[in-house]
């Protein structure tokens, strides 16, 4: 007597164009998959400027500030550093000025000082911040005294042997007249500038015009656009190549002759006589080097300083026929023994002063030579992320934190901490390895760029999902109450793969005496009735918040209580029965209206339907690759043997005690009527059974 149910039952496959196993995984699918998955590589590919667009800002230099910054950041965490090289300082500060008087001063006292640190102090050289050229000679009437000074500064460079003393030569705001007197402008060249065009720094000079071409050391003091973290570290010119004062001193240091200097394309070398090589200066641009700051302006210990005038006082005590006073002057000079001394100006008032790396406020320029020394005698170069480096890091961090944050399932939030904590992690290598060995890695573009992308792959795959939301919503409507499916998309409740326990309502129904007026209809009208029927029947139950299970050919199976709980499902589903029944009655009128298309036995079609209340096993069920969210038990086999027992009783609809108890604890619409107690296929136990009279308002 089934067969005609398992005809019809594949009729009405194709009508209803997606099945709920379908439906089911559709929904698991949208809810499990991880979200990155489903990023196309179109996605990807439109998502691709921006990490790009990072990369070129980087090698542009378009975030050069906030990089700089941020590499501030990581000098403050590393702190100060000890160097292998002293390095002290006497300073031309305010005190200075009020007890000499204003500048310039008789270049005596530079030649006093210098020989004193030399000799008293014994340094291991001396340089000196300022470019004694024909412009810091005063436009006086009479200046003689301030030719003998430069006189004796003259004659103390060009002592034999040449003292361990290096002046500052400078492209900075020098300039020159042509024989017109135009004036020329001296600019620092370029590395690749053919050295017959470049004119040489402003250097010492002397009143007659005679230019001290290489008195015993010259020195550049030029940086890069005036900073203090880069520096020029020679300059080729039509009077020669110039060295910066740091390589000078440098070289001093190490006792190496100017000949020992070797410029090569990628490496600076410095090589004693015996042809072993001291170091290796590695160059950025053919020609620059960036300072590694060892450590703060005011920092006693690392940086010990005296201001010139005591240094200058020092010297002259140090001629004193009182034996106190020479003491005192050598007590005072053994500062300086050992050291690289750097004279230069510190007062602010003089204007020569920069932000450096570890000082919050800028600072005399004086300390760039001093760090730029104490970087080629200790060898620790800063190192910087080769182009090819900062790409990829760029992308694969972007790559990585985008997969982490478009991560769904139930490790999402976790996967999403990850994220954060990659970031976290990339950020702390930077300043850990900086802090170790010096090295810089990119911070702002990579960050940058993993933000933004994630950011914006977030917002589309939001976009893509709430589109898929509402797709997922309209396919599964279908079989389910929309209500209901705003509750498990919503509120992310959700269906849960393999079996759980849960107390629910099964729900059968089936159509008495389908087979005999099945057999008369053609198919597309046997198609037509059971659509009519069955959508009436389904929107009833979806509507009363139950879930569809299957279409058995005429037979409705259906759950209440599951995949979404709820409290009175016992109620909904017997309220749910009986608007079947009124809405079964309305087509039985309207089919018996339609008159001879129609057989008779359509206008007098009931249907049956058990209704049974407890624990039951519901989940997806079925094979690895095809599955079906249904139910299982005991409750589920005897709602069935209900359904069927209610046509040998010739009522509409029949329940347990277990139904009707639950569902008069939740609600009172509908009437119930003792009937019998039956014990059913498989059950040994009797079954107290009611039937519904009805709904209270249509009764």
């Amino acid at each position: 007597m089934r067969a005609p149910r398992l005809h019809l039952s594949l009729t009405l496959t194709p009508c209803k164009n997606y099945g709920l196993a379908e439906s089911r995984q559709a929904l698991l699918a949208f809810r499990r998959v991880p979200r990155f998955s489903k990023l196309t590589s179109l996605r990807w590919f439109v998502l691709l400027p921006i990490p790009v667009l990072w990369c070129a800002a980087h090698l542009l230099g378009w975030v050069n500030f906030l990089e700089l910054r941020s590499l501030d950041w990581r000098f403050r965490f590393r702190g100060e550093i000890d160097a292998p090289v002293k390095v002290a300082y006497v300073d031309v500060d305010s005190k200075s000025i009020t007890d000499i008087g204003n500048q310039p001063w008789d270049r005596a006292y530079y030649a006093e000082v210098c020989a004193a640190l030399l000799e008293a102090g014994r340094a291991r050289a001396v340089g000196v911040d300022y470019v004694f050229s024909e412009k810091g000679v005063p436009e006086l009437v009479d200046n003689a005294r301030f030719a003998q000074g430069t006189d004796r500064l003259k004659r103390l460079l060009d002592a034999t042997p040449p003292p361990p003393v290096v002046v500052a030569a400078a492209y900075a705001a020098a300039e020159d007249r042509d024989i017109n007197g135009q004036p020329i402008l001296r600019e620092l060249p370029e590395a690749d500038d053919p050295p017959e065009n470049v004119l040489p720094p402003e250097r010492p000079a002397f009143r007659e015009g005679v230019i001290v071409r290489h008195p015993p050391f010259i020195g550049l003091i030029d940086t890069l656009d005036g900073g203090t973290r880069h520096v020029p570290l020679f300059a080729r010119t039509q009077d020669g190549v110039f060295f910066h004062m740091g390589v000078e001193l440098a070289r001093l240091y190490w006792g190496l002759p100017r000949e020992s200097v070797k410029i090569g394309p990628e490496a600076l070398s410095l090589v004693r006589t015996d042809g072993t090589v001291q170091a290796v200066v590695p160059l950025q641009n053919q020609r620059d080097l960036e300072v590694n700051w060892f450590s703060r302006w005011d920092s006693p210990e690392r940086n010990p300083r005296a201001s010139f005038s005591h240094v200058l006082v020092a010297a002259q005590m140090m001629r004193s026929d009182i034996a106190e006073e020479r003491a005192a002057a050598e007590e005072f000079f053994q500062r300086f023994h050992g050291a690289v001394v750097l004279i230069g100006p510190v007062d602010p008032l003089l204007q020569d002063i920069a932000p450096t790396p570890l000082d919050v406020n800028p600072v005399p320029r004086v300390g760039i030579h001093g760090n730029l020394l104490k970087t080629l005698v200790s060898g620790k170069y800063l190192q910087r992320t080769q182009t090819t480096g900062v790409v990829a890091i760029v992308f694969v961090l972007t790559g990585a934190v985008c997969a982490l944050v478009l991560a769904s399932g139930r490790r999402a939030t976790w996967r999403k901490a990850g994220a954060v904590a990659l970031l976290a992690v990339y950020a702390g290598a930077a300043f850990v390895l900086f802090s170790k060995a010096h090295v810089i890695l990119p911070l702002i573009a990579p960050l940058g760029s993993a933000f933004t992308t994630s950011f914006a792959a977030l917002i589309w795959q939001l976009i893509v999902e709430e589109k898929q939301r509402g797709r997922i919503k309209g396919m599964f409507g279908t079989y389910v109450s929309p209500a209901l499916v705003d509750r498990m998309v919503e509120s992310g409740e959700e269906p849960k793969l393999g079996g759980v326990e849960a107390r629910i309502t099964a729900y059968f129904s089936d159509i008495e005496g389908f087979s005999s007026f099945a057999e008369t209809l053609p198919p597309d009208q046997l198609v037509e009735l059971m659509n009519e029927y069955l959508t009436a029947c389904t929107d009833i139950v979806t509507e009363q918040g139950g879930t569809l299970d299957k279409y058995i050919g005429d037979a409705v199976v259906a759950m209440f209580g599951a995949p979404v709980e709820f409290a009175d499902h016992a109620y909904r589903a017997c309220v749910a029965s009986q608007l079947v029944q009124q809405r079964l009655e309305e087509l039985r009128k309207k089919w018996t209206a339609a008159g001879s298309k129609w057989p008779a036995g359509v206008g007098r079609m009931h249907t049956r339907i058990g209704l049974n209340t407890g624990e039951a096993v519901v989940g997806n069920m079925g094979s690895l690759t095809r599955f079906n969210y249904t139910m299982m038990g005991d409750t589920v086999n005897l709602a069935s043997r209900l359904e069927a027992a209610a046509r040998s009783y010739g009522v509409g609809t029949l329940v347990t005690e277990a139904t009707k108890t639950a569902a008069e604890l939740a609600g009172d619409r509908c009437v119930f009527r003792p009937l019998d107690r039956i014990v059913v296929k498989g059950r040994s136990q009797p079954v107290q059974v009611y039937e519904i009279l009805g709904l209270k308002e249509s009764i």
